[in-house]
């Protein structure tokens, strides 16, 4: 059993290793344009948990990987992450005006600037895993091929895209100006392992991959990935019910106010912790069954579910 300081420790390392790396990654002047290399900026720096980033670089580690072979991929999947928050900030999306302490990046710059640094660093993000790690060694570039086609699935239209427009379309009116039969459990689980599980799965497989993890591991990481990815949207959602802006670094309660389909919502508070927590239990078997329960993983994933605690 890893102790409670020790993830500490453990998590505020690899956050500083990857802030590093996120700053010598981002694109910069003269190459890109001022005004959206200092929006693009802006946001990444905001700070946040860097839960997907710190993901793959267990998952490297929990292989018997090189974390630094896993860098590039932990860099690019923060980049779509960020670039999925500035977007769902926006008047058109969910309108809201704070993000990680600090004020929406549409309010600072823009609308229009605002989704140019979105797409900057979608794009910037593929970029990155296609140029690094560099070498032509074609085992390394058979693994980058496939976990720059694991995260394209897992943030395209099958995945957060995806995810995201099921949420929208929750709380949009149609033609007749009637909003849409509100989503029954399996509608809302499908619609958080597209929106929220998706890129969490392909953060958690990419480290896995690029460690070079056998088979049965990359899968047992997968299925434990995907426990967390719904664990981690149950105690969001929560949190939207029980959690302050102060704490959260965004506005808290407008799920509730917005009329979207939340977990405390259909199932109340009590039952959807007792779900996060069986979330944890699924993932302790999945992992266990390739010999990696001992590993940093397990213990992000009871991080990430006592958050509700």
């Amino acid at each position: 059993m890893i102790a409670a300081d020790d993830l500490a420790d453990y998590l505020t390392a690899r956050r500083s290793e990857i802030d590093e790396a996120l700053l010598s990654a981002l694109p910069a002047p003269p190459a890109c344009p001022a005004p959206v290399a200092d929006a693009m900026r802006y946001s990444v720096t905001a700070g946040g948990k860097r839960l997907r980033p710190i993901l793959c670089l267990a998952s490297a580690e929990a292989v018997g990987g090189d974390k630094r072979t896993a860098m590039p991929a932990a860099c690019a999947l923060e980049f779509i992450h960020t670039y999925s928050l500035i977007h769902d900030d926006l008047p058109a999306m969910d309108n809201d005006t704070l993000r990680r302490g600090r004020p929406t990046l549409h309010v600072v710059v823009g609308e229009g600037m605002a989704i140019l640094a979105g797409d900057g660093l979608l794009t910037e993000a593929f970029a990155l895993m296609a140029r690094e790690p560099h070498g032509s060694d074609p085992g390394l570039v058979v693994r980058k091929v496939r976990v720059i086609g694991m995260v394209a699935a897992g943030a395209g239209a099958a995945g957060m895209v995806g995810g995201q427009a099921i949420d929208l379309a929750c709380v949009t009116p149609g033609p007749d100006r009637a909003l849409p039969p509100p989503l029954d459990a399996e509608g809302l689980r499908a619609m958080h392992s597209r929106k929220t599980g998706a890129l969490i799965r392909a953060s958690a497989i990419a480290g896995a991959v690029m460690g070079e993890g056998t088979d049965a591991q990359i899968d047992a990481i997968d299925r434990a990935a995907s426990e967390f990815g719904l664990a981690f949207q149950i105690v969001d959602d929560i949190l939207d019910v029980e959690g302050a802006s102060s704490q959260l670094g965004k506005t808290a309660g407008k799920d509730a106010a917005a009329g979207k389909p939340t977990y405390p919502a259909l199932y109340g508070l009590g039952p959807s912790k007792r779900m996060a927590h069986e979330c944890l239990a699924r993932a302790t078997t999945a992992l266990a069954s390739a010999d990696l329960a001992h590993t940093r993983l397990l213990q992000i994933g009871r991080w990430i579910v006592e958050r509700a605690s």
